[in-house]
């Protein structure tokens, strides 16, 4: 990957892709968003892998933000057609992926680094993590999804406050909005993550699939037509191997063993 700005590790069932800048606090360029791309990519294409975790390297950051530096040198048709382009679409590669994703939260979360959490499934942050949009204090708002995931995912007062004031909050404050799962000792961080990411990577992988497909379609539709939709995919489930398996396995009380099929 360019410049290893973005590090891939198999652990089992379970990718780790890790942002790996941390003498900028871990921020987004164009390069290292195609490498976040190229790694979803090949844990995508990994049948082994069924649950990704996202993290930052070092001991400050999970993603800092958008490169500042970088931002300040674009104007706008080319910002619209280039960076803001290929973030929007990573960002939803990440949202729409088949494989369930927990972003494991070490540090700082600004900006670009809570639009790129709202994206992912689970959301497990250090207690010393801060999050926050703070692109209004920089002349600037949101730009890579913050502004419609963040009103979709927390109340509308609160995105608000975030984004009109440019306010960080501690990772406790984010849980109790609603914006992460959990705020947890930052020792005990990837051990929580993995705990999580091990329990989920013994479901059926193709239930994971359909069921996160029936939660991200049926988000946008109105009630009727998504319970619809749900109705139409779980009777789809019943025709896979899993669901039999997992019956039958309940039933002579033994473990279940998934295959995806």
């Amino acid at each position: 990957m360019s410049e290893q700005t973005v590090l891939t590790e198999v652990k089992g069932a379970i990718g780790i892709i890790t942002v790996n800048r941390p003498a900028v606090m871990n921020a987004l360029d164009v390069p290292t968003v195609l490498a976040l791309e190229q790694a979803l990519d090949g844990l995508e294409k990994n049948a082994d892998v069924r649950v990704i975790v996202v993290t930052g390297a070092g001991e400050k950051a999970f993603v800092a933000g958008g490169d500042i530096a970088d931002l300040n040198s674009r104007q706008g048709l080319p910002h619209y057609q280039e960076f803001a382009e290929i973030i929007h679409r990573v960002f939803r590669r990440f949202e729409t992926s088949d494989k369930p994703t927990i972003a494991a939260i070490n540090g700082w979360a600004l900006g670009g680094g809570t639009e790129f959490l709202l994206s992912l499934d689970i959301r497990i942050a250090a207690d010393t993590a801060r999050l926050g949009l703070p692109e209004i204090t920089l002349g600037l708002f949101p730009g890579a999804g913050g502004t419609q995931r963040m009103i979709r995912q927390v109340p509308l007062c609160k995105a608000k406050e975030l984004m009109f004031a440019g306010t960080h909050v501690t990772a406790a404050e984010a849980a109790a909005m609603g914006l992460i799962n959990r705020a947890v000792p930052k020792e005990n961080l990837m051990e929580e993550v993995m705990a999580l990411a091990e329990r989920i990577a013994h479901k059926s992988p193709l239930v994971l699939k359909m069921l996160k497909r029936t939660l991200n379609n049926g988000a946008d539709m109105a009630l009727p037509s998504a319970l619809a939709h749900e109705q139409a995919m779980v009777s789809l489930v019943l025709d896979s191997a899993d669901a039999h398996e997992g019956c039958t396995a309940f039933v002579e009380k033994r473990n279940a063993v998934f295959t995806g099929k």
